[in-house]
């Protein structure tokens, strides 16, 4: 009787142990705990094309994170994308003429944006936007022009 309740106790041990693992791989993993900060300053870029990225993606320079994408609308007049980004208040010197540029982690991982730093002397403000940036490469284009290209009359 008493070796049946020391193994109630182990396994129960165990699972409250699993579930706190599972808890703490979860919130890493979606980096959750930065969500809730607002600190910092809100950039806009614009793009013809954004792929696949999603609010909340991460915003990278030299492959540190410094933000997150707060909102993805469509600019009714000019049709294209315009993504907010919000920077973390410790890198509010990121100079102006700096390019975004829509990545992916890997070769089907998600997207992000990619920030390198310009050589301008002033950096982005509150509600500045970023002038210059890069579409998102589509791999279905990429495919579609390879094959187009292939099949053409004296193409190779």
């Amino acid at each position: 009787m008493k070796q049946t309740r020391t193994i109630e106790i182990v396994t129960g041990a165990f699972i409250i142990l699993g579930i706190f693992s599972l808890y703490i791989i979860a919130t890493s993993a979606t980096n959750i705990g930065s969500y809730g900060d607002n600190k910092g300053y809100t950039v806009t870029a614009s793009f013809n094309n954004i792929g696949g990225l999603k609010p909340r993606a991460a915003v990278t320079m030299a492959g540190v994170s410094i933000g997150r994408v707060t909102a993805i609308n469509l600019d009714p007049k000019s049709f294209t994308a315009v993504v907010s980004m919000q920077i973390d208040g410790r890198y509010n010197d990121v100079p102006d003429d700096s390019t975004a540029s829509i990545l992916t982690a890997g070769l089907l991982g998600e997207q992000y944006i990619g920030i390198d730093a310009g050589g301008s002397s002033t950096s982005l403000k509150d509600g500045a936007k970023i002038q210059y940036t890069q579409d998102s490469l589509v791999l279905e284009k990429l495919i579609q022009q390879f094959f187009s290209k292939a099949t053409a009359p004296g193409g190779k």
